[in-house]
């Protein structure tokens, strides 16, 4: 399967950002791609730097204007997208919603992110309610698309869920990076933590990972934060956790990779975690802490 990944910076000008993101669509399908990734929240800045209400005004409903332009788009190019968007579900009800577009422009299923954030420069849980899909699987033309959106890429349940699902992939729609004060040993022990436990998820369920940030300085909207500085290096890696490709950290780009389908029964017939899993005894995991 060719895959495609759109890094991008984003500004304040929505028809700009999305413009980026429908040009890399275009130039993906050109390339042979099947399945195409933006990253998350794709259509604007990253918001939730500060807790303001009058941001929900940016979100929308799905089917909506930018779902349908995109749908469009999956239609022209013949081409599966997964895009991220700020869902207006109801009055006061907001979802993280990532939505998958088939080639013939319908939706195929969407992904309401399910573990949100609440830390500095990162206060989703103001803006976003937690999923209610649970962690299903969506069945597309090109597979069985395991969609997470960012914080979730931190837990190995969602990962595994997603995999004991049938999941063929893991795609994690993404906005991440540093506060421009933190020392540089610090801010690389950080991007290698990302990269290194979103291998992990492919390694211990033998499926590929595909991992697409945003990149570019983005300021505090109300001048009191230090902003974040995405560290892009979206990333495909195999599913014995190995990078097939990697963007870098301070430019846009769109990958291709081509990913061998195949090799995920190959690699779980000689590494069968799922075969010896001892179900019987993680009934612990249900806890929130073993006291």
């Amino acid at each position: 399967m060719n895959v495609a990944l759109v890094q991008q910076s984003c500004s304040n000008n929505k028809a700009a950002n999305l413009e980026k993101s429908l040009s890399g669509v275009r130039r993906a399908a050109a390339e042979g791609a099947s399945l195409v990734v933006l990253q998350e929240l794709h259509a604007g800045p990253y918001f939730c730097q500060t807790e303001d209400t009058g941001k929900f005004e940016l979100a929308e409903p799905i089917p909506g204007p930018t779902s349908e332009l995109l749908a469009s788009v999956a239609k022209e190019c013949a081409i599966v997208i997964v895009a991220s968007l700020f869902e207006r579900r109801a009055p006061g009800l907001y979802h993280n919603t990532a939505v998958v577009l088939e080639k013939d422009g319908s939706i195929a299923g969407f992904y309401r992110k399910m573990h949100i954030p609440d830390d500095p420069g990162f206060y989703e849980k103001f803006y976003f309610t937690p999923g209610d899909l649970g962690f299903e699987p969506v069945d597309t033309s090109v597979g069985r698309l395991g969609v997470l959106v960012c914080w979730d890429q931190w837990y190995p349940e969602a990962a595994r869920l997603m995999a004991l699902a049938g999941a063929e992939l893991l795609i994690y729609p993404t906005a991440i990076g540093w506060d421009p004060n933190d020392m540089v040993d610090e801010q690389a022990r950080q991007r290698e933590a990302w990269i290194t436990i979103q291998r992990s998820h492919a390694v211990a369920n033998g499926i590929p990972v595909i991992s697409v940030n945003r990149v570019g300085f983005e300021p505090c909207p109300d001048g009191q934060g230090n902003g974040i500085r995405f560290w892009g290096s979206s990333f495909v890696a195999g599913c014995q956790g190995e990078l097939l490709s990697q963007a870098g950290t301070d430019r846009e780009e769109m990958l291709t990779v081509t990913i061998d389908t195949a090799r995920s029964e190959n690699v779980r017939r000689i590494w069968p975690f799922l075969r010896d899993r001892r179900i019987d005894c993680y009934q612990d995991l249900l806890k929130r802490y073993r006291d």
